[in-house]
């Protein structure tokens, strides 16, 4: 088994390397895959990470979710459930092996609909919690996967092929051992698919005032189920998972756009620059201009 996954890898990793010849993310003809590549470790990143399934064919990387750490490589894949901010960095690759991944973006409504139709005869049955997770590749996922891959060859086939492929992964996704998180949080009455509903809201309007009865009444939870479930799944409450959700694009305003700092506080939400400041600090480790000032020597 073990040198079949092998072989499988192998294969995965020479067609990531032929379609993502240089280094960063290519967005490919399938809409939701992305390849990754990169030939050096990676300083450490911030990023607001949306569902999908990430699968490295070669090297490795680490991603943090609040304290908690998450490292795979070809020998587990991740799957990131709902949408959360994270810190990630790739520890493991050079110009002979680089780091190769592929990255599928998932469709929450397409496992809703695959969950309606396979039934929940026959899938895994366990406790809910972290919206992401590690799981150990198995060949029925790879060969899928090769599959959905290989088609990037033959483009006139992927408007065909290609949703079956999809609807084959979402499938071998659902009956993984840890399946029952991705259940969780497609099922319209569970108690995580409300807290997506929290998450959703929280992204689309992180810059406004967060009142929690309000969030618990959009999620349609009481405000001590709303604290205790959001936790389990995002590993923060919902005014750290804002506070997150400000700063990190409150850093991008800075770099991207060069917004002074005052005015990038104030537009991600923060009346009091002080109060900006400082929490900027307690994520990011410094104040913003000097933060600023050792992004753009690293970029």
């Amino acid at each position: 088994m073990e040198i079949e996954v092998q072989q499988r890898q192998n294969e995965l990793a020479m067609l990531i390397e032929r379609f993502a010849p240089t280094e960063g993310a290519l967005q490919t003809e399938i809409g939701p895959l992305s390849l990754i590549r990169f030939d050096q470790p990676t300083p450490i990143s911030r990023g607001v990470h949306k569902p999908a399934l990430c699968i490295i064919a070669q090297g490795r990387k680490e991603v943090h979710l609040a304290g908690e750490s998450f490292v795979y490589d070809a020998l587990n894949y991740l799957v990131v459930s709902v949408t959360l901010p994270v810190t990630g960095q790739v520890t493991e690759a050079s110009p002979d092996k680089p780091y190769l991944c592929l990255r599928l973006d998932l469709d929450p409504a397409e496992i809703t609909r695959m969950i309606s139709d396979a039934g929940p005869v026959g899938l895994p049955a366990r406790p809910a919690s972290r919206g992401m997770y590690l799981d150990r590749i198995d060949t029925s996922l790879l060969d899928t996967v090769l599959r959905l891959t290989r088609l990037l060859d033959t483009p006139r086939d992927i408007p065909m092929l290609a949703p079956l492929a999809l609807r084959e992964i979402y499938y071998r996704l659902l009956r993984s051992q840890q399946g029952q998180q991705l259940i969780e949080i497609a099922l319209c009455d569970s108690q995580s698919h409300r807290i997506t509903r929290a998450i959703e809201w929280l992204n689309a309007n992180f810059d406004k005032p967060l009142r929690i009865e309000e969030l618990a009444r959009i999620a349609n939870l009481s405000v001590s189920a709303l604290h205790h479930r959001f936790k389990a799944v995002t590993a923060m409450s919902p005014l750290q998972y804002q506070k997150q959700l400000r700063l990190q694009e409150a850093q991008r305003l800075m770099m991207s756009e060069g917004l002074e700092v005052a005015a990038a506080g104030y537009r991600v939400g923060y009346e009091s620059p002080s109060q900006f400041s400082r929490e900027y600090r307690r994520l990011f480790g410094a104040p913003p201009l000097k933060d600023l000032a050792r992004l753009k020597n690293i970029a």
